[in-house]
């Protein structure tokens, strides 16, 4: 297996860390990676809020539900679209979803590639975790809080498990 594949096929969520930074360097690496996710139209409708200070990732929990983990991090990366990079139709509006969802992905791939662990959060579509987000992190109303990547060294290792099920693949038709 290259290692492309091992770091897909290995790559777990981790939500425990040890007490150490991250350097600039890695977090480049995990934003170059974000920016070089596939987007519809490559219109690349988000941006990135890093974040290390302390008081404000205890804050997260009080409105996120499953960010217990955000005040032990080393950091976290906000991933926020910009709907007025879409140049779609009405019915297309939404493709910032997926060019979003794919930059959550990388950053979660390039974390693990870099020997950190990570765990998404969802912000969108759930009306109070992005009021709390715009508010605390003062995001403009017109840019959409998407997802939180939390981030550090994990505590320990975590096994990887093949997630593959002949049963959920078809071919030709259903």
């Amino acid at each position: 297996m290259n290692e492309a594949l091992k770091t897909i096929i290995t790559r777990r969520s981790i939500r425990k860390y040890v007490d150490q930074p991250i350097s600039e360097d890695q977090v480049q690496w995990m934003l170059r990676a974000a920016m070089n996710a596939p987007s519809a139209g490559n219109e690349q409708p988000w941006e990135f809020l890093v974040i290390t200070n302390r008081d404000k990732l205890k804050k997260v929990p009080e409105f996120h539900p499953y960010s217990k983990m955000l005040p032990g991090a080393a950091l976290a990366i906000l991933v926020v679209a910009d709907p007025s990079k879409v140049k779609y139709e009405e019915e297309l509006r939404q493709l910032w979803i997926q060019d979003c969802s794919a930059a959550t992905q990388n950053i979660l791939l390039a974390a693990h590639s870099l020997g950190l662990g990570a765990v998404w959060l969802a912000v969108y579509p759930d009306s109070l975790r992005l009021k709390g987000i715009r508010e605390l992190f003062n995001i403009p109303e017109e840019m959409v809080p998407f997802s939180i990547v939390s981030l550090g060294y994990p505590v320990g290792t975590k096994l990887a498990e093949d997630h593959y099920d002949e049963t959920r693949i078809h071919r030709e038709v259903w």
